[in-house]
């Protein structure tokens, strides 16, 4: 979860193999597609829509700082 100016804002990314689509929350906005079809992008805003509790309740555990580092300090 970041922050944009004075909101929240959680990405959501999905990957297949070459492809890539990225979804903001809240709003549900696509941000970036490379190679996913109209109706794939359909599906995965469809999904990002009808999970945004679970999305927020993941984000929430997520820590920006330690996914860019690793776990190098363990």
């Amino acid at each position: 979860m970041t922050r944009t100016g004075d909101k929240k804002a959680v990405y959501v990314l999905f990957q297949d193999g070459d492809k890539s689509a990225e979804y903001s929350l809240p709003g549900c906005s696509l941000v970036r597609n490379k190679g996913f079809s109209d109706a794939e992008l359909k599906s995965l805003k469809e999904y990002v829509d009808n999970e945004q509790d679970s999305i927020y309740a993941m984000a929430k555990g997520v820590n920006p700082i330690k996914t860019l580092i690793g776990d190098k300090g363990k």
